[in-house]
């Protein structure tokens, strides 16, 4: 299926090589009895934080939220703040695997203050820990929650400050020479084009990740995206393959597309020039962003009549939990 252009083929910037999360592919020993949990190739999404709740001691509660992708399965237990360290978040895990039979590949979180924590429980059960801004589903359940369970407990605090969220890496950066594409190109497909092209992801055919999508987006509904033209493509996207990418935005201070990778970093993508007629194509791209609530995609082919891509990868923006 050939991408809708939204703005003429332009030169682009180096794109870049991996960047994985701490102890991604790392061997370690689970705690779990043989024959009990069966590893399955997924990921799961957790939370471990204080939450805006006082227990009968006056002193902060903590809560454990473990979840799969699509919200099948929601596990939910509550913390006294003397038992905040990795042995016991790791024994709470655990308990999660045996219940479910089950252990996934990776954790995703998104709160880079937990990481020392979540990555020593995540070594002790032998799952790897991923910081990642693709956590929309944790955030929409911490929201939910906060509703329907934290501000209906005795003890609620609403003057609470917000909680840890992911930090800044101090400013865009750019990227290695390690990837380059020749050109690039912000174009768009309706969304049935872009579930189309999640089932080549599905089926293995092509490099990519995905996101759950909003069921009540029409069909026709236009989502933005960026299309990356090299005669590498396949090595491009492999590589690319390796970065967890969070999404890709406009600055137009700089005249550059910001790619938002783990929870901290950021990266100059690609530049445009500060014309009029670039500019407003730019905005026009983040207005039909926005229209969709953040949706958009990250395609790589080798060029821009190619009916098939190479890399493919639906991104939102990450609208933080409000917790």
């Amino acid at each position: 299926r050939a991408l809708a252009p939204l703005a003429p083929r332009r030169s682009v910037t180096p794109i870049v090589a991996a960047i994985e999360g701490p102890g991604a592919g790392a061997g370690v020993a689970t705690r779990a009895a043989p024959g009990e949990v069966k590893d399955i190739a997924q990921d799961w999404q957790l939370d471990f934080c204080s939450r805006p709740m006082k227990d009968e001691r006056g002193k902060k509660m903590w809560e454990l939220l473990i979840c799969d992708e699509t919200r099948s399965f929601e596990h939910s237990e509550f913390f006294p703040n003397n038992r905040i360290n990795s042995v016991e978040l790791a024994k709470a895990i655990d308990r999660v695997f045996v219940a479910r039979g089950e252990r996934p590949r990776r954790f995703k979180f998104f709160r880079s203050q937990m990481q020392t924590i979540i990555t020593r429980a995540c070594g002790e059960v032998g799952v790897n820990p991923l910081p990642s801004r693709r956590c929309q589903t944790m955030s929409r359940w911490l929201d939910e929650r906060l509703e329907t369970v934290y501000k209906t407990h005795p003890g609620y605090d609403g003057s609470a400050a917000p909680n840890m969220g992911f930090e800044g890496g101090g400013g865009p950066r750019p990227l290695p020479d390690a990837l380059r594409g020749e050109s690039w190109a912000f174009v768009a497909l309706p969304l049935v084009g872009v579930k189309e092209e999640a089932e080549q992801v599905r089926a293995n055919r092509v490099f990519g990740d995905l996101l759950e999508i909003d069921p009540t987006l029409e069909d026709d509904a236009l989502i933005p995206g960026i299309a990356v033209y090299t005669r590498r493509a396949a090595a491009l996207a492999g590589w690319t393959k390796g970065l967890e990418l969070g999404g890709i935005s406009v600055d137009f201070d700089m005249g550059t597309l910001l790619l938002d990778t783990g929870v901290s970093d950021s990266w100059q993508y690609a530049r445009f020039r500060q014309t009029k007629e670039l500019t407003k194509e730019a905005r026009e791209w983040e207005e039909v962003k926005a229209a969709v609530n953040g949706l958009h995609f990250l395609a790589i082919q080798t060029d821009e009549d190619a009916e098939t891509t190479d890399g493919f990868w639906i991104l939102q923006d990450f609208t933080q939990a409000q917790i």
